[in-house]
């Protein structure tokens, strides 16, 4: 029989047990609605938090055109466009789903790049998805999403670090 290394052993305990606190955590994150901390204007930009099943945790950038009353909102997305294709699509979402767009934040990545768990948004499929750094492997980082069970490697020009919108200031998440 082949002796059990418990360094190796308790190492992946850890991960495992890691990886289950961080998905936790960011489910609880991406099912919650946003506080109304804001009055949004026409032009302002904001990113949609999409609260349709397999979509939960995901952002979309997008535009308001105008209050439509009682905290609701129509806006017209950026990157996604009509079911033809001709224009980008336009709806009406309620201020609770809706958030300003966090500040460029290239400056606050370290120069050695992300760190194992660090809570990050990837840029895919037209928006920004919520997850954390599971690996890395050469230049790629593998973002574990929770809401989704996915594990996908991504370049690091794809991805940012998660801020969260909380009582009228972006916060970064231990």
């Amino acid at each position: 029989m082949a002796s059990i290394n418990v360094t190796e052993m308790n190492s992946v305990q850890l991960h495992q047990s890691r990886m289950a606190m961080l998905s936790e955590s960011i489910k609880s994150i991406a099912f919650k609605k946003q506080q109304i901390t804001k009055e949004y204007e026409k032009g302002d930009e904001v990113e949609v938090a999409s609260q349709e099943l397999g979509f939960i945790g995901s952002y979309y950038a997008a535009t308001i055109i105008c209050s439509t009353g009682d905290d609701y909102y129509r806006i017209k997305y950026k990157t996604l466009l009509t079911d033809d294709e001709s224009e980008p699509l336009e709806d009406v979402f309620s201020a609770t789903e809706l958030r300003p767009v966090p500040p460029h934040q290239h400056e606050k990545i370290p120069e050695n790049g992300f760190r194992l768990y660090d809570m990050v948004d990837v840029f895919d499929n037209d928006g920004w998805w919520f997850g954390f750094i599971s690996a890395r492997v050469g230049d790629e980082y593998y973002v574990y999403f929770p809401t989704t069970a996915d594990n996908i490697a991504y370049p690091p020009h794809l991805l940012r670090i998660h801020q969260e919108w909380s009582n009228g200031k972006w916060i970064f998440l231990p």
